[in-house]
């Protein structure tokens, strides 16, 4: 909704400002030049990007309009769970969460928090993870390392779109200056003619060059950078999820392993104490 909006005031202020200025919008309507430069810098981008990271951008935009599902409803339930699942071990010992772990979908664990259950790779994460708790192969050092290196490889994985469309954006100016310049050559062209037509020309060819900056800065940038925010949030909650293992890890009980990971999360969506534990209770 905010991309939406966002865009709305871009468009809004531009065009505004520009009738207030006593400019006339159908001059801006140049669809030749808008096919010069959107048809140009979508070659550059599908010549400069594998398949599956020309899916994962097509795909990351409809995530936009929602919006990051990482908040404090998601992280409420996130702590919720790992609590569960840590108490579960506690009382009952390891092999209990054995099942639950090696089937999260039928895992009555798991099925109490549907929003945690609908985010494949986290619970995937969960369960990878305290599989190997489980199995006491590794010792923390190890555990930790290995984490860090999934999430430090699921980051640059997750940014890769944001960089591919910001590679887009840098490139838009310069088209817009390739679709001025064939306008100058079409304006040549046209020197001997009414004032009129050569006017006409120019302006086109110099609404090329507004088409590329505008488009750039005002539409492709901030998308990309609102991909990349998307991936930090991302890689914010498996981080969140870590913390817990880890502090669980290290023998601390999970009421205080979880409060490890609410120390974790960002000032903005984080819990407060007391509503974590009525979170709990109420779960």
């Amino acid at each position: 909704m905010l991309l939406i909006v966002g865009f709305l005031i871009v468009l809004g202020s531009v065009a505004g400002g520009y009738v207030l200025s006593h400019g006339e919008l159908m001059a801006l309507w140049q669809p030749y030049e808008l096919i010069i430069i959107g048809g140009a810098a979508f070659g550059a981008f599908v010549v400069s990007n594998p398949s599956k990271t020309l899916k994962a951008v097509f795909k990351s935009i409809p995530a936009l309009l929602k919006g990051s599902p990482y908040n404090k409803s998601i992280y409420l339930d996130l702590l919720s769970l790992l609590f569960d699942i840590l108490n579960k071990a506690r009382k009952e010992g390891m092999m209990a969460i054995e099942n639950d772990i090696e089937e999260p979908d039928s895992s009555e664990l798991f099925n109490k928090y549907p929003k945690i259950q609908k985010n494949h790779h986290a619970v995937e994460f969960i369960a990878d993870y305290f599989r190997l708790v489980v199995s006491g192969s590794m010792n923390p050092f190890e555990m930790e390392a290995l984490m860090d290196l999934e999430l430090q490889t699921h980051h640059h994985e997750a940014e890769a779109p944001g960089d591919a469309l910001q590679s887009v954006a840098d490139a838009l100016p310069g088209f817009g200056i390739v679709a001025a310049v064939l306008g100058i050559v079409i304006t040549m062209g046209s020197l001997g003619g009414p004032p009129e037509v050569i006017g006409h020309h120019v302006a086109a060819a110099l609404v090329g060059t507004f088409l590329g900056i505008l488009i750039a800065y005002g539409f492709v940038g901030p998308m990309a950078t609102s991909i990349k925010n998307m991936a930090a949030a991302e890689g914010k909650f498996f981080e969140v999820i870590k913390t817990v293992i880890m502090a669980s890890l290290n023998g601390y009980t999970p009421q205080v392993a979880i409060e490890f990971g609410r120390k974790a999360m960002y000032a903005s969506d984080r819990p407060g104490f007391k509503e974590l534990e009525e979170h709990i209770k109420n779960k």
